[in-house]
């Protein structure tokens, strides 16, 4: 399968756009790193600069390392929105609980 997980207020915790004092969250970033490890594509896909048009690539890409995240793929292309209906959604709050 391929998938794409978001990563502020997914696999970490953080506040408006002040993305260098995200804080981890370990047992979020486990289960990504589950699904990687049973051979899923997993895509990270953030809108980090999609407003500011600041590149978030060198930083995101040293927290993901920090945090012993595994993935395939990160994209710092997903669009800035309030609300994203789809078909093949999971919120993120339901899906740490599940």
């Amino acid at each position: 399968m391929i998938i794409y997980v978001d990563i502020d207020n997914t696999i970490c915790e953080t506040s408006g756009t002040d993305y260098e004092s995200s804080i981890p969250i370990p047992h979020a970033i486990d289960k990504v790193n589950k699904l990687y490890d049973e051979g899923n594509t997993v895509v990270y896909w953030t809108a980090r600069g999609a407003v500011s048009k600041i590149d978030w690539r060198e930083l995101t890409e040293s927290q993901l390392r920090l945090w012993g995240a595994r993935y395939t793929e990160l994209r710092l292309d997903k669009p800035a929105f309030d609300l994203f209906i789809d078909d093949k959604n999971l919120n993120a709050k339901d899906w740490l609980q599940s």
